[in-house]
């Protein structure tokens, strides 16, 4: 059986009845153990958990009738459309939903990153590595930028926020850097490489681990549906090797973009532009360009004046 073949061999399971709500109702039920765990513990999670729940449901129900009209078809602008939906989803997911700090134009950031990416991975991967002809075939190409939307969303959000949290922590440094003559990039740099390296481990990591310690969820419900066990490894190895690559181009892109955000072209560093939904910022973060400029001027003659002292 070929890999085209085998990729999606029927949407229910031929050696099993199909699902009824009633199946998902009980699994459902389980859900209870998140919530007598959180509340035992206190852990104040209930609510969060019946709504995440109360989520998957109602999401998992209307992207299933919207797939099954989109999948009839074969137009290409109803696929790339309804990518850019999934794309623009996940990026407000990222920007606005779940972000303890944002910053102005995340979401176009965060959609360019994750969008772009995943589609020119998703292409690239569709035409020369899993024959997909056409390469935007619906009832493949949309499942298969599904999984790359949801791994690049992750990157990207750990990327950013960590590019954010370093303005933070080490502001000190940044503004050092700058008063002694540090570019913009010379400044940036360590910020980036730090955040993308924070933001890339988690999926080198479960590269790493995929068929040793977990079973891919995709190649699990492959072989479930009936397709050959080496075709739905074969599968997810592209799948997983695709993932890595669009998670590696999501975060560089957007850890640049916000590195070049909260450092500007002066170069300043700008820690007002950072929104803390957690708190209010601080009377420190509130400085006004021309305070943080002059703040940096004195500190630089003052450097120069104790260099020629020294001689």
């Amino acid at each position: 059986m070929g890999l085209n073949a085998s990729l999606y061999t029927g949407i229910g399971l031929e050696t099993a009845e199909p699902l009824s709500w009633s199946n998902v109702a009980l699994a459902a039920s389980l859900l209870g153990v998140n919530v007598v765990i959180s509340s035992m513990l206190r852990l104040k999670l209930e609510t969060q958990i019946i709504v995440a729940g109360v989520r998957c449901f109602v999401q998992l129900s209307l992207l299933g009738l919207i797939l099954k009209r989109v999948f009839a078809t074969q137009s290409a602008v109803l696929v790339f459309g309804m990518a850019g939906v999934l794309g623009g989803l996940a990026a407000l997911e990222v920007s606005e939903w779940t972000a303890k700090r944002t910053i102005k134009g995340m979401f176009w950031i965060t959609f360019t990153a994750i969008f772009g990416s995943a589609i020119s991975v998703g292409l690239v991967g569709s035409m020369f590595a899993m024959n997909f002809d056409p390469p935007y075939s619906a009832s493949k190409f949309i499942p298969t930028m599904g999984m790359l939307f949801g791994n690049t969303m992750v990157g990207v959000s750990l990327g950013m926020d960590s590019v954010l949290v370093s303005v933070d922590t080490r502001r000190d440094l940044v503004e050092s850097m700058l008063c002694y003559g540090a570019s913009r990039w010379e400044a940036v740099w360590p910020i980036a490489v730090d955040a993308a390296r924070t933001a890339m481990v988690p999926s080198i990591t479960s590269m790493g681990i995929t068929g040793l310690i977990s079973i891919p969820g995709m190649m699990s419900g492959q072989i479930l549906g009936g397709a050959d066990v080496m075709d739905a490894a074969r599968y997810q190895q592209v799948i997983v090797f695709m993932i890595s690559a669009s998670v590696a181009l999501g975060v560089v892109f957007s850890v640049i973009a916000v590195s070049f955000l909260v450092i500007d072209s002066q170069p300043q560093l700008r820690p007002e532009r950072i929104i803390n939904k957690a708190t209010q910022p601080s009377v420190k973060s509130m400085r006004t360009p021309m305070a943080r400029s002059c703040s940096s001027i004195v500190r630089l003659k003052a450097w120069k004046s104790a260099s020629v002292d020294s001689r």
